[in-house]
């Protein structure tokens, strides 16, 4: 065989005959993920792949960041504090990278984007039933969401069940009543359809953790992970605002919202408004 300079041979050893045996490609289905991308401006315009790209790959991160959070809550449950962080540190790790992934779509200029956005029709990032989800798995839910998604029945299956369970932070709350915690008995026994809304008399339960960390780290840990969680996921909002100024301004959004205005009062949504509150107790 010859070989030039430069170039690298194939080891004996790698497989290159795969008739009968299964390949990358057939074990990611690269078949179904590589021809997904389907621009619908006529002719194609260069920019509308990167549209759809970036979207997608949110879509399998949120499809990532729900297995995740499910097997969060349900270790959680089952008392395995240690575990289910393990899987929160997965989540943080998802939400920074979908956070840098902004950047990419913001080399998007806003002409470039007027292009073809126009054959977005009526479709929007808010009508993603799994980022809905994510949110009502973080204990933002919001029972007039689900008649977004009566067009989808399996979406809103997933979201109605995701209604009537509880929460990621519901089950970090039952796991801390479960080892002796006083957690008020109507939060323990409320109705897990309802957004959660802070709660004072919880507060007095997370200053007694910081004030003594050493008396249940994993417990401390837990809360400063799910402050974490927090941040990582309002950085990641911050930054979808930030893109969506950028290339649309003041406009509305394409599925009807305000647009700008409606990102930015997102950003006062909290999921453990509880964790926040406490730190004005800390030292003083």
């Amino acid at each position: 065989m010859n070989i030039s300079k430069g170039e690298r041979p194939l080891e004996s050893g790698v497989r290159t005959d795969f008739r009968d045996a299964m390949s990358y490609g057939s074990y990611l289905r690269l078949d179904l993920i590589l021809g997904a991308q389907q621009p619908l401006s006529a002719p194609a315009h260069h920019d509308e792949m990167l549209f759809i790209i970036q979207h997608q790959t949110s879509e399998l991160w949120l499809k990532l960041m729900l297995h995740e959070l499910r097997a969060a809550r349900d270790l959680l449950d089952a008392d395995q504090l240690s575990w289910s962080l393990k899987r929160l540190a997965r989540v943080k790790r998802i939400l920074e990278t979908m956070t840098e992934q902004w950047s990419v779509l913001a080399t998007m200029t806003p002409s470039e984007y007027a292009e073809f956005r126009t054959i977005l029709g009526p479709s929007s990032g808010f009508q993603s039933y799994q980022y809905r989800a994510v949110e009502f798995m973080l204990g933002n839910k919001n029972a007039d969401m689900l008649a977004v998604f009566e067009a989808d029945p399996p979406a809103h299956e997933t979201l109605h069940t995701l209604l009537e369970e509880p929460s990621l932070y519901d089950a970090f709350l039952r796991m801390l009543a479960r080892r002796g915690y006083a957690i008020p008995a109507d939060l323990l026994d409320r109705d897990v359809r309802q957004a959660w809304v802070e709660a004072p008399d919880l507060i007095p339960v997370f200053e007694g953790v910081y004030d003594d960390p050493a008396v249940a780290w994993d417990v401390y840990e837990a809360c400063e992970d799910l402050v974490d969680l927090e941040d990582a996921f309002q950085f990641w909002r911050f930054r979808h605002l930030r893109t969506v100024q950028r290339m649309i301004g003041t406009q509305p959004g394409t599925g009807g919202s305000s647009g700008v205005p409606f990102l930015r009062r997102a950003l006062d949504l909290t999921f453990f408004p509880e964790l926040y509150s406490v730190r004005a107790r800390i030292g003083g």
